[in-house]
């Protein structure tokens, strides 16, 4: 059979496995055999592994894949594609469990990235190992370990109030600091999302105002934007309970790198006089924000090249706040500086 060509071995099959489809309908002269009878021709039976009697006690074929709940068997073969899965999950217990989202035969695929972003690839080839430098502690050896004071202070007094009462906050505040470890390659600080957020005071005025906003931030950020509405009325503002106020947008990913290298980049250079962020800024958890003016937002690439599509007026500031995977604000302000975020004034090292 290893001689016989590729046009032959259908003909030859055809003729050998005619007694076999006899019953099925001939189309011309020549009956076409199906794959599993050309598979049965090309591989007999008794020299396919599978009829040899096995010396194993048990089977390695699990409950799942004997029952086949997802179908794949009527289609002739196994295969991905071949079955849609349930729009809904049915619990860990269902025979039939939905692909991972990598796979592409899976509801929530998502193609790409396809290409990566150059902060990304400057933080994994330069940053990061520049941080745990920056970040070392040097320790000798034989030294004593130090003894960190408790976190929350006890009741002290004789008043029977004091007896099995939950402790107190740090002496002037009422916050408890992170506990931080010491940076090494398993802990790098990293930017984990960032927030895009614009209050449009002109939506006091004009309703329509908020879909500017939404718009400008869908264009800027390439995600599509949350309308948030306000709580509570305030009189002297001219705010009313429920009403359309702020658009929020959330990144994370390839996307979120190039939108900082956009404001790096392109949108604080032509800021004139720029003297940077703010070194107080921050959460004390390792969140920091600043924010650009309505004049500035209309210095990104997206709005600018569209700036006639939008309003003038009805364009809208912006707060930005990067959420990092730091434990205090000093490493969170030292990752930023790495990509190129320039700081100024007393730093808050909390």
């Amino acid at each position: 059979m290893a001689t016989v060509t590729p046009k032959l071995l259908s003909m030859h099959c055809a003729r050998h496995l005619r007694p076999q489809n006899s019953g099925l309908p001939l189309q011309g002269s020549i009956a076409r055999p199906s794959i599993a009878a050309i598979k049965s021709f090309l591989f007999p039976a008794s020299q396919t592994p599978s009829s040899q009697p096995s010396s194993k006690p048990f089977s390695t074929t699990t409950p799942l894949q004997r029952r086949d709940p997802a179908g794949h068997t009527r289609f002739g073969r196994r295969g991905r594609h071949q079955v849609r899965h349930p729009r809904y999950y049915r619990g860990p217990l269902h025979p039939h469990q939905p692909p991972k989202p990598s796979d592409p035969s899976s509801r929530l695929f998502i193609p790409g990235p396809f290409t990566s972003e150059r902060l990304w690839d400057h933080f994994n080839d330069t940053i990061s190992a520049d941080f745990m430098t920056l970040a070392y502690e040097h320790i000798p050896p034989g030294t004593p370990p130090v003894v960190r004071k408790e976190r929350l202070r006890t009741w002290e007094g004789d008043s029977p109030y004091f007896a099995n009462r939950p402790r107190r906050g740090p002496r002037g505040r009422d916050f408890l600091k992170l506990l931080s470890k010491p940076i090494t390659f398993r802990n790098i600080p990293r930017l984990e999302e960032i927030i895009f957020h614009c209050y449009s005071d002109a939506s006091l005025r004009d309703p329509m105002a908020i879909n500017v906003a939404s718009a400008v931030a869908q264009a800027v950020t390439g995600v599509k934007a949350e309308i948030h509405l306000a709580k509570k009325s305030v009189a002297h503002w001219g705010l009313k309970k429920d009403m359309k106020i702020s658009v929020v947008s959330r990144m994370s990913g390839p996307g979120m790198y190039k939108f900082l290298a956009t404001c790096i980049e392109v949108v604080m250079p032509r800021i004139k006089e720029f003297k940077g962020v703010r070194g107080s800024t921050g959460d004390r958890s390792g969140n920091l924000t600043f924010g650009f003016d309505p004049e500035i937002v209309a210095q990104f690439p997206e709005v600018e090249a569209n700036y006639d599509m939008y309003p003038a007026k009805m364009i809208p500031g912006c707060h930005i706040t990067c959420k990092t995977t730091a434990r205090n604000d000093r490493d969170a302000r030292m990752l930023l500086a790495s990509f190129g975020i320039p700081f100024y004034g007393k730093m808050e090292d909390w």
